[in-house]
């Protein structure tokens, strides 16, 4: 029952990423837009978030949950820890939402709009920053339980050159991703060609920031390019991914704008599986040179199996209801 409980904790952070990702980068790429094509830009991007930005967040708290029941020393480390940026994050996420309601529905439209445009996009940027911080932390060793003053263990277990790379990172990719979704969304061919051309910076801007962090790793000391090369599977996701990303300029290109959501999330499962396998199934690497991982911290058997049984139960009501959301958004807006 344990690697089912594995299994699902990794998937819901998979689709954290990918749908969650997708959410983040639509207010990320309407900051930076310009403003003439802003609106534009916001009302093909409320289209291409709409089926999932009220569900989204769920994944993210299937993963708390799984952590919290199923290995309760991982959350208690994460928590106490890295309890700053989990709190900007979680203050982010609320943020955002809350001003993406008021500024959608607010039955007055008035000056205070402006407030929510802008919570709504500084928001969507930094919260993904401070997650790419934390995904950070639990590789980069830079957490030290042994550490004895307040800097070392609450403020540099996060706050370093690797992290703000893997966070820039993260920041790009859900651009990356916000921008692939919404071709689907475009109206006309000027949106389209809008909306390819931006799909194209944010690829550049998940190039650079992808190499920046292979640069602040090599100079952290941290073996990212031997966890991700070293072995044939590491070798095969980049090369998928690679090819993935091939497709999708070659579907831009001719405008067959059906695979690219679907090869976009295929990336993300690859990038992550490179990012992870290799020290599978250690979840954190700690500085004073010990690790948690998720066989030796998992709870009792009997919890373990009564968390994988919920899970799967619990999968056969929401997937499907899920399917049935984005469905219906999907026939309005045809």
């Amino acid at each position: 029952m344990i690697y089912v409980v594995t299994a699902f904790l990794w998937l819901s952070i998979c689709l954290y990423i990918i749908l969650g990702g997708a959410d983040f980068g639509a207010g990320i790429v309407e900051l930076f837009t310009h403003k003439k094509a802003r609106r534009k830009t916001e009302q093909i991007m409320y289209e291409s978030i709409a089926p999932v930005w009220e569900a989204n967040h769920m994944w993210l708290i299937i993963a708390i949950v799984i952590l919290f029941v199923g290995f309760p020393g991982i959350y208690t480390t994460l928590s106490t820890y890295l309890h700053i940026p989990l709190v900007l994050m979680l203050l982010g996420i609320i943020a955002r939402g809350t001003a993406f309601t008021f500024r959608h529905y607010d039955a007055v439209k008035d000056d205070w709009q402006i407030l929510y445009t802008q919570i709504f996009y500084y928001a969507s940027l930094l919260t993904p920053f401070f997650l790419g911080l934390i995904a950070a932390s639990t590789v980069s060793k830079s957490i030290n339980p042994d550490a004895t003053d307040f800097l070392s263990l609450y403020i540099f277990s996060w706050l370093n050159w690797f992290g703000a790379a893997v966070g820039l990172f993260t920041v790009s990719l859900c651009a990356y991703l916000a921008s692939i979704f919404s071709l689907r969304e475009t109206k006309d061919k000027l949106d389209l060609t809008l909306m390819i051309r931006k799909s194209k910076q944010t690829m550049i801007f998940v190039v650079v920031t992808g190499i920046l962090v292979f640069i602040t790793a090599y100079l952290s000391d941290i073996p990212l390019l031997m966890w991700v090369f070293s072995k044939p599977l590491g070798i095969t996701a980049v090369v998928l991914a690679t090819l993935a990303l091939g497709l999708i300029f070659y579907c831009m290109r001719e405008r067959k704008l059906m695979p690219v959501r679907v090869l976009a999330g295929f990336q993300m499962i690859m990038i992550l599986v490179a990012a992870t396998y290799q020290h599978y199934p250690d979840i954190i690497l700690l500085g004073n040179g010990s690790h948690l991982s998720l066989l030796d911290e998992a709870a009792a058997p009997k919890a373990i199996s009564a968390l994988a049984w919920a899970l799967m139960l619990g999968s056969l009501f929401i997937l499907p209801f899920l399917f049935y959301l984005m469905a219906s958004f999907s026939k309005q807006r045809r």
